[in-house]
């Protein structure tokens, strides 16, 4: 990377704090008399002159177009920092940040409680929440609560305690369930741009979304029961089911809250664990709720919380067009322990990390099942194919297993996919030492970074640390997973300068097992069809920066339309008062920001299509001539052996009947910069947690890889 590109991303970076920091004043101050009396009246004045924008004019330029400015740099962020990577070209500033990175995601907080694993960032984000809320909250109480004096409440004709009880009702939905709902939708953006910039990922903050999805409805439901208490203690029940013109429409609040609690009884663990299609049919119900959220509140109020799902329906959107395209699925790896690896095609310009997931969807299991999982080849090593590991634990993943594997073999299987997402950034070279522990289906995290790792000492030839890959499994029929490590067929790499230490512990059994395995390892080639394609990205390779240019763009087209609908039909012949419904409005609202959204989407995916139309004409001139699919044989001690140096079985040391002493093995590792990459189950993942959070272990470096999407 230039040095003009390394300036360029810090001048990026610095504006974008410092949006973000100006955002965050505002969110600060919105509860106070200060910006209630003087700030917001003055730039409704200012902004909403002439009714240009309409009374949504103030709220969309203080809370609106503040974060989208900070999605569209972050794209400009996150696209010079790809071009460091595919240069492999390493800066100093590139080397503090990874140190910083480092400490950053260290883990401070670490138990059984709903926090998890929290790591130094996450904490500061947390702390910084938690005092918003607080301070909202008793901002709040201080200017209104306690401004309820008995000559106040003789002026409305109400008793002291059922006007603080309207005022209750308030507080627990406009003020503390409005800034959690405004932060619900960034988790789950997959192709966010703001995170990046703070040093996260969609896949990592997850479990944000899910606090803040019981946060907002433990807000929202107290904001309900408050206001219907209040009119059945003023003797006003008739106002639930009032839907007035000119403000709030209580049915409309209603119709929201109790769709909020549909979604939120399915995510009660153990009805999401044996009910998992009942969560996830119930959980589209988001669009729903999301509006008649708009038609309570008010399309002004929802510009407030409005940035988070805008930047959400951009990324669904262009998830929804990625899945309608069938991927082309060449072959699948079948192994002993009901394990499969699918292998598809891809495309030359699709780049992606170790670490990275797909979704993927088999119409003939079902056609609204989309199912997480880790790609298990190297962009480096496999740049024609992709790969995933497929275990059979679940209902689904059992039929898939049962298709794939059945006597009578299947000539083709419908695929869709979405991604890969994953980490933006990845450098496990930098450290001295590398530990990867993982338990059960965690090993698949780690089969794509031992990969990178034989790329960067085979082709590269460059000096990659000491590896230690600790893996735990039940039984000695998982240790065939071990097999995926390497790639089913392909070019030879010498692995001799690979300093690779395997450790395969065996809890279940004591001794090797002599018991045949219903499924004998073997090799199924399909036959897709020429309508079939490569996994490619559907913005092409630039995605990041086409991602930046849908946000600016679409927005920019919905406020045009938003000028002519405010000029020509909400305020016509410039009537300073509208005759316009709040549900008319809120409604076309929303209805130009889809419009607006759909139309730059596809026209970014259809900008796209010819390269990729391209590229696709390419891969049917080299289909291959079977005309049926086929099953091979797969002797994976052959394909090991094969290695004319030193093989991976060589390297690795199976254990039976115990556990490992992670404590033990990772504070026993030397050197200045140890990585520990953890994947597997919560307990494993939070014991190593404990011994990386260890205040005298300061060369350690914790990163976590969860599943819980």
């Amino acid at each position: 990377m230039t040095t003009d590109h390394i300036k360029m991303r810090r001048v990026i970076w610095t504006v974008a704090m410092v949006i973000f920091l100006g955002t965050l004043v505002l969110w600060i101050m919105l509860p106070t008399k200060t910006y209630i009396r003087y700030w917001s009246p003055k730039m409704k004045s200012n902004v909403n002159h002439n009714t240009y924008f309409g009374p949504q004019g103030s709220n969309m330029l203080s809370f609106t177009i503040p974060m989208l400015l900070i999605a569209v740099l972050g794209s400009l962020y996150n696209y010079l920092r790809k071009i460091n990577e595919s240069n492999q070209n390493t800066s100093s500033d590139d080397e503090n940040k990874s140190w910083w990175a480092g400490k950053l995601k260290r883990p401070m907080i670490v138990g059984t409680s709903p926090l998890g694993i929290v790591s130094l960032i996450e904490l500061s984000f947390l702390i910084m929440f938690i005092a918003l809320l607080i301070w909202s909250l008793s901002t709040y109480i201080h200017n209104r609560v306690t401004s309820i004096t008995p000559r106040h409440t003789n002026k409305l004709g109400l008793e002291s305690w059922k006007a603080k009880l309207e005022d209750s009702a308030v507080i627990f939905g406009h003020v503390l369930g409005n800034i959690c709902l405004a932060l619900l939708f960034f988790p789950v953006t997959r192709t966010s741009t703001v995170l990046p910039l703070f040093g996260l990922t969609s896949e990592s903050t997850v479990k944000y979304h899910k606090w803040l999805g019981h946060i907002v409805l433990t807000f929202f439901t107290g904001h309900g029961l408050c206001f219907i208490f209040f009119w059945a203690a003023t003797n006003d029940m008739a106002k639930v089911l009032e839907w007035k013109s000119d403000r709030a429409s209580n049915v409309a609040g209603e119709i929201c809250l109790l769709v909020g609690l549909i979604m939120w009884a399915t995510t009660v663990p153990k009805i999401r664990q044996k009910f998992f299609e009942l969560f996830f049919y119930t959980h589209q119900l988001y669009i729903v709720f999301m509006v008649f959220f708009i038609l309570h509140v008010g399309v002004t109020c929802a510009f407030i919380t409005l940035p988070g799902f805008y930047l959400f329906l951009i990324d669904r959107f262009v998830r929804f067009l990625q899945s309608r395209r069938r991927v082309r699925l060449e072959s699948a790896r079948l192994l002993p322990c009901e394990t499969v690896e699918l292998n598809f095609a891809k495309s030359s310009s699709l780049t992606y990390n170790p670490g990275s997931i797909i979704f993927v969807n088999v119409p003939a299991i079902s056609k609204l099942q989309w199912h997480p999982f880790t790609v298990t080849s190297n962009n480096s090593l496999d740049q024609e194919k992709l790969s995933i590991a497929v275990k059979s634990v679940g209902g689904w993943s059992n039929k898939l297993f049962q298709m794939i594997s059945s006597p009578s073999t299947i000539d083709r299987l419908e695929v869709s996919v979405e991604g890969p997402y994953g980490p933006s950034s990845t450098n496990f070279l930098r450290h001295e030492t590398l530990v990867m522990v993982s338990g059960g289906t965690g090993l698949t995290p780690m089969i794509s970074i031992v990969r990178e790792l034989i790329y960067a000492s085979s082709v590269l030839k460059i000096k990659t640390p000491k590896t230690i890959l600790i893996c735990a499994f039940k039984n000695s029929a998982d240790l065939t997973m071990l097999d995926l490590l390497l790639p089913v067929s392909g070019t030879e790499h010498d692995i001799s300068n690979l300093n690779l230490q395997i450790e395969a512990y065996v809890t279940k059994e004591q001794q090797p097992t002599t018991e045949k395995h219903s499924i004998n390892p073997r090799v199924v080639s399909f036959k897709p069809k020429e309508s079939d394609s490569q996994i490619s990205p559907i913005l092409g390779p630039n995605n990041g920066l086409w991602i930046g240019a849908i946000i600016a763009s679409s927005f920019i087209i919905f406020l045009i339309m938003i000028e002519l609908l405010t000029k020509y039909y909400i305020y016509p012949k410039s009537n300073s008062t509208s005759m316009i419904s709040w549900s008319i409005q809120g409604t076309l609202n929303m209805l130009l920001i889809c419009v607006s959204i759909a139309v730059t989407a596809s026209a970014a995916v259809i900008l796209n299509r010819k390269q990729n139309g391209q590229q696709k004409s390419q891969i049917q001139n080299t289909i291959l001539s079977s005309t049926q699919a086929s099953i091979l044989p797969y002797n994976p001690e052959v394909e090991l052996e094969s290695f004319p140096q030193q093989s991976l079985s060589q390297s690795t040391n199976i254990h039976y009947g115990r556990r490992p002493d992670l404590k033990k093995i990772i504070l026993d590792c030397e050197g200045s910069s140890i990585g520990v990459l953890v994947s597997g189950p919560r307990a494993l993942r939070h014991n190593v947690a404990n011994i990386c959070s260890f205040g005298l272990e300061k060369n350690l470096h914790f990163e976590s890889v969860s599943f819980s999407w």
